[in-house]
């Protein structure tokens, strides 16, 4: 069945912000006492909050100044702005929802200042979804927390489980399973059994999306 509407994670799904991102974060907690695989990096940190980051960092032993999370968010922009590539596939995913006629959205546990910064590097792509963007930073809750995926369904006056979600990271997909949401786990790089075993169904092109969305 065809959804009614299409909520996207940022991060991993639209722009390939992650890899940028997760070898800034590795350099930096390495000269801090803390030396991660990026492997590891991807299992313990990607699809949470940077304050969850600085938390579980520390408490791994990462020598951590108290106000490491605003910094290390200045040193994040920055990189990212040198450019973020997008998802290959993403713009013909959208492209496919507008002849639809299926509206979409965008949650993210990022920030509205991130979304910004990386979808602001592809302007067409950024006009499309600039008025659907929904941030952890700005309703103050985040991912699992399902109301991340719960509010722009609201907005848009869709029921849950007329929406799907498209999320890479388990603490994602697991936002979209509790909302009641058709969930798709976007896997590029795995075999996507973390988020299989959180409900999510795995995929693993983009251009496979609207086939199994049923466009």
């Amino acid at each position: 069945m065809r959804p009614s509407l299409v909520i996207f994670d940022c991060d991993g799904v639209l722009v390939d912000s992650e890899p940028i991102t997760n070898r800034l974060l590795r350099e930096d907690l390495a000269a801090r006492g803390l030396d991660l695989t990026l492997e590891r990096i991807e299992e313990i940190f990607v699809g949470g909050t940077m304050a969850t980051v600085f938390e579980n960092a520390r408490a791994l032993g990462a020598d951590l100044p108290d106000d490491w999370v605003d910094w290390f968010y200045e040193q994040m922009y920055a990189e990212l702005a040198k450019g973020t590539p997008l998802i290959e596939g993403i713009e013909e995913v959208l492209d496919q929802l507008d002849a639809a006629g299926i509206p979409y959205a965008v949650g993210s546990n990022g920030s509205l200042r991130k979304m910004s910064i990386t979808l602001g590097s592809h302007p067409a792509l950024h006009a499309r979804l600039k008025d659907a963007l929904y941030s952890a930073h700005a309703l103050g809750v985040a991912k699992p927390d399902p109301e991340l995926y719960l509010k722009p369904a609201r907005d848009a006056g869709i029921a849950p489980e007329a929406c799907a979600v498209v999320d890479d990271s388990a603490t994602g997909c697991t936002a979209g399973v509790r909302a009641g949401m058709r969930t798709m786990g976007f896997a590029e790089h795995n075999d996507g059994a973390r988020l299989k075993a959180v409900g999510a169904e795995p995929f693993h092109r983009m251009a496979d999306l609207p086939g199994l969305l049923g466009l």
